[in-house]
């Protein structure tokens, strides 16, 4: 393991702080929100740091779908010039973390081949990653079937993983298993590659990566029991058994049926409204996602408060600019399909608090 070297991030230092200035301000954000229909809010974001992205795209061909694409531009290029700059012994983790959007294309590409979609469908709903997939996206599609294209995939380092899950796979013809068990390696090797930083930066990059740890593994859970009905045996062993905050004993409260309400509570004394989203979970589990995200958003920008040479900067940004970017695709598909603000806005990470509270829900 290389010794910490604080010095190491001084050349990061620089390019994070002008990242982090450039994040859309809670009035821009408000001012975006206000947009009349799809095409002035469009106008708008391109008067912003995604303008460049947006610009590269004709107005007829620039569709919701496509938007969100380009806006997508600007964080993969975020993360490339991250790992890029950062410190040798900080890469692995930056590149892991990155590796999420490449996870999140391949099961997307899978799910296309189960439904024979066509690569034009499923492009654009990809993150753009370019030379930095190792994705044979179109080719895999073009093979018709999810065995051929884990065939194709066996220099990555998802194959191992698909290979070892086909089976189950082939005997239930559903993506489940094999999702779940590319999700599990990934949160797996990404907690691993914290654990091989310099002691310093261990304790730096977990302060940001724990609690996005613990927000991902609880979710897991509470949805593997509220909408897929597994047992008990099932979500311990389709969740993650270690933690920041969130320990093994609380996943398995939660496979064993404890109230969640009561463990929900206890781990997250903060947040507000818990048991009124339990009781209407489709909606309500996704709001409680979002207050989730929202804390995590708070402690990646109380990181910028803090001692600037480590590595916690470089995630907190990195975060932050991807939450932005879910926000502002919440406007777009909002504006787009004329929906008033107050369904969408409690979806929001980044608003004013008045914007993005949820009704009270009734306990009738």
């Amino acid at each position: 393991m290389a010794p910490y070297s604080p010095i190491s991030y001084a050349n990061a230092h620089a390019r994070v702080r002008i990242l982090y200035s450039q994040l859309l301000s809670l009035q821009t954000l408000s001012n975006l929100g206000e947009a009349t229909d799809y095409t002035m809010l469009i106008t708008q974001l391109k008067e912003t740091v995604y303008g460049q992205h947006l610009s590269k795209v004709s107005d007829p061909d620039l569709t919701p779908r496509r938007a969100v694409y380009q806006m997508r531009s600007r964080l993969v290029d975020a993360y490339l010039n991250a790992i890029h700059s950062a410190p040798a012994e900080s890469r692995a983790v930056l590149e892991i973390l990155f590796r999420h959007f490449e996870l999140d294309n391949l099961k997307a590409i899978l799910r296309g081949i189960l439904i024979g979609s066509s690569w034009d469908e499923v492009n654009y709903v990809l993150f753009p990653l370019g030379p930095a997939s190792t994705l044979p996206g179109e080719a895999m599609l073009e093979s018709g079937n999810v065995g051929a294209a884990t065939e194709l995939l066996r220099n990555t380092p998802y194959y191992p993983v698909l290979s070892h899950a086909l089976q189950r796979f082939s005997a239930e013809q559903s993506l489940f298993p094999l999702e779940v068990a590319l999700d599990l390696e990934y949160w797996r090797s990404l907690w691993e590659s914290i654990h091989r930083l310099p002691v310093q930066d261990q304790s730096s990059a977990m302060h940001i990566l724990g609690p996005l740890v613990d927000m991902t593994n609880l979710m897991w859970a509470v949805r593997y029991r509220v909408y897929h009905h597994l047992s008990e045996e099932e979500i311990i062993n389709y969740t993650l058994p270690f933690g920041y905050h969130l320990q093994d004993e609380t996943i398995r409260a939660i496979a064993a049926g404890s109230e969640l309400g009561n463990i929900l509570e206890k781990l997250y004394p903060d947040m507000s409204n818990v048991n009124a989203l339990l009781q209407q979970p489709e909606r309500g589990l996704s709001l409680l996602e979002i207050q989730l995200q929202r804390s995590v958003a708070q402690r990646c920008r109380g990181a910028f408060a803090g001692y600037p040479f480590q590595i916690s900067l470089e995630l907190a940004v990195l975060l932050l600019i991807e939450m932005e970017i879910q926000d502002l695709t919440v406007l777009i598909e909002a504006k787009a399909s004329n929906m008033p603000a107050e369904e969408y806005a409690p979806f929001l990470i980044n608003a004013s608090e008045s914007a993005t509270r949820e009704p009270v829900m009734s306990h009738a």
